[in-house]
């Protein structure tokens, strides 16, 4: 298959999951890391297609939602200075802080914050702001590192002074090996694993290699996936087949974009200009060890922790928000009180209601904003009518 529209042909999702249903022989519990997929899931209503004996667990991939209370306080404190002009992702705006407080909010009481696309849109307004400080919000996993990156290396070598960076940037790798790790996993009566659908982007920047450590280490089946629903059927269908053969390997379902060794320029880039931060706090997961990226000393001119103190005072989110849990994957969106009552996309009081690759976003958006009862999807949302 060459383009898109063949990726979700109605009927060849139909004879997948078929196959699907005629190779289980147990429950399975499969977790889809990545933000993307559980869209696609939702969108596709693939849940709907597989057979009951498939459970599928949303992870924390969602690179707004794993950012905790203490960062959104940070970039809102940063917005006080009058010079800084602080630029981010538009799905960051609204992820709320301490007491419901978010960056549109502040922009609303008069503050200097631009959405912007990318990376070089901030660079942008460094050359035609001279007089203001450009403040960067770099935020999200592998993929987008390696954009905040280079936009890094242009101001260095374009001589910017006005342009910095709040480099927030995390690792896929240190996250799933959390998870792994968790008490809770440990303890199956709370969460059960059977196998990791494996992101695609930051596959594309990373590579297959690193997941193989699972694999040898907790004896996990990895797949990766595309983003498109048969990629998505054919990688579960795949991950059935290692669990009934007792198999623990990494298999490659997105091989027209994922390879082994990943993108290596992009790679290189993010080692010149980052390093590990020694710990970041990831809501829901807590601390964890070298799970993210910081600016390197030799371009700490652009790192805006360098000129700033910002506050390390732990902020608490909303006490009845369940984000925390539904990104460890022990809970899901309708376990949440608040779930499409006081929480919605308009009023969100989790991240992950917030983001369009949010569990509580894609649910409330495909199911409940659709009018859909009882969580059945509509015909018109089907296979094939896109």
């Amino acid at each position: 298959m060459k383009y898109i529209k063949e990726f979700r042909d109605g009927k060849k999702a139909k004879i997948l999951a078929e196959q699907i249903k005629k190779e289980v022989k147990q429950n399975y519990a499969f977790m889809e890391f990545c933000g993307g997929h559980t869209h696609a899931i939702f969108k596709y209503g693939l849940t709907d297609l597989l057979p009951p004996e498939i459970k599928m667990i949303h992870g924390p991939g969602c690179p707004v939602c794993i950012l905790p209370e203490k960062v959104i306080k940070q970039a809102i404190d940063l917005t006080l200075d009058r010079d800084i002009l602080f630029c981010s992702y538009g799905d960051l705006l609204k992820v709320p802080g301490p007491k419901g407080d978010s960056l549109l909010k502040a922009k609303a009481r008069g503050a200097n914050v631009s959405m912007v696309y990318s990376s070089l849109d901030a660079l942008n307004l460094a050359r035609k702001n001279p007089d203001k400080k450009i403040v960067f919000m770099g935020i999200g996993f592998e993929t987008t590192a390696p954009a905040t990156a280079m936009a890094i290396k242009m101001a260095k070598d374009q001589n910017l002074t006005n342009f910095f960076v709040f480099c927030n940037h995390v690792l896929t790798p240190s996250a799933i090996q959390n998870i792994f790790h968790s008490p809770e996993l440990r303890n199956m009566q709370e969460l059960k694993i059977d196998g990791l659908l494996g992101p695609s982007h930051v596959s594309s920047i990373i590579g297959t290699r690193p997941y193989e450590y699972f694999t040898e280490e907790f004896e996990k089946p990895v797949v990766i996936a595309g983003f498109e629903p048969l990629d998505v059927l054919q990688s579960i269908l795949m991950l059935v087949r290692q669990v009934n053969e007792k198999r623990a390997e990494v298999e490659n379902q997105y091989i027209r974009v994922v390879d082994k060794e990943g993108n290596q320029t992009a790679k290189n880039i993010v080692a010149e200009i980052f390093e590990l931060e020694r710990n970041f706090e990831w809501r829901g997961l807590g601390s964890i060890p070298y799970s993210s990226l910081k600016i390197k000393k030799k371009y700490k001119q652009f790192d805006i922790k360098a000129y700033v103190k910002l506050s390390e005072e732990k902020v608490l989110g909303h006490k009845a928000c369940q984000c925390g849990a539904i990104l460890r994957g022990v809970k899901t969106a309708l376990d949440c009180k608040l779930f499409g009552k006081t929480c919605t996309p308009e009023n969100p009081l989790g991240p992950c209601m917030v983001s369009a690759e949010g569990a509580c976003g894609a649910y409330y958006h495909w199911y409940i904003n659709k009018k859909v009862e009882n969580g059945k999807r509509d015909k018109t949302m089907s296979l094939g009518h896109d």
